[in-house]
């Protein structure tokens, strides 16, 4: 298939226009002018992925977190970054991110139907679109109440995790939740404005955990990666729908981490 119209299709589900500004999303590296026979969807692209990517011979790397985040200002193999870039164009291997944009369109939405939750509006607007607004995260009801123990547990199947961590009561009752999957301290305010008793999401630390409880609102902490990895699966079964022919692969879960 041509990779310009793979690379359409990419972006009729996610619009580069929804990046945020300081993001850095779309075609990062190779060309999209050849044929695309093998496409390999990751999270980030680690060497792992890479080596992953080169031994399955794909045309085509697909993750959601950027390779290229700030400008490099040389490309060389002692660098990480360097090296990996250099492995994927020396493979002829095009490189596509995308990031924010699909936090809009794609991640938001797709993480608060794993968890049932009806009704789900934007958590934190960052765009309107023929009348309909855009963001990253949700926030909706349970259909009946459910404590935070309760909130945790489907969390940890909805996403496959073994453990989260939890700020708050484990037996207060709620029906109201958000959710933002990756980094969400700077939600903690919308989903107190938004009616929100818990905040389901990653990267918070102890301060902005305890503060949150203080202000009334819950939280559980998945982990960057234990709610984002969904990336991987969407993506794939996006592309295998609409582009007859190609072979699509997705990295296993594995989490970047262990805990003793």
């Amino acid at each position: 298939m041509d990779g310009k119209k793979i690379i359409e299709l990419l972006e009729a589900q996610s619009p580069p226009s929804y990046a945020y500004d300081w993001d850095n999303v779309g075609l990062l590296a190779g060309s999209a002018d050849k044929e695309i026979h093998k496409i390999f969807i990751a999270l980030d692209a680690t060497d792992e992925a890479v080596d992953e990517a080169v031994r399955m011979g794909a045309d085509l790397l697909l993750t959601h977190h950027p390779l290229i985040f700030k400008g490099l200002k040389r490309v060389v193999a002692d660098d990480f970054i360097g090296r990996r870039l250099i492995r994927l164009i020396a493979n002829d291997i095009a490189y596509y991110a995308m990031h924010t944009n699909f936090d809009v369109k794609g991640m938001a939405e797709r993480s608060a139907a794993m968890l049932g939750l009806k009704s789900p509006r934007v958590l934190d607007v960052s765009a309107v679109e023929d009348g309909r607004e855009e963001g990253i995260g949700r926030v909706g009801d349970f259909a009946e109440p459910v404590t935070l123990r309760q909130c945790a547990d489907l969390v940890k199947a909805a996403f496959s995790l073994e453990q989260v961590t939890i700020f708050g009561n484990p037996d207060q009752v709620f029906k109201t939740a958000a959710i933002s999957p990756g980094s969400g301290k700077s939600e903690i305010g919308n989903a107190i404005a938004k009616g929100a008793k818990v905040l389901i999401t990653g990267d918070i630390d102890h301060h902005d955990g305890i503060d949150a409880v203080a202000r009334g609102l819950c939280i559980i902490d998945a982990g960057h990666y234990g709610l984002e990895h969904i990336f991987t699966g969407y993506m794939k079964e996006y592309l295998e729908q609409r582009c007859a022919g190609v072979e699509v692969a997705a990295q296993k879960l594995s989490f970047p981490f262990w805990v003793a």
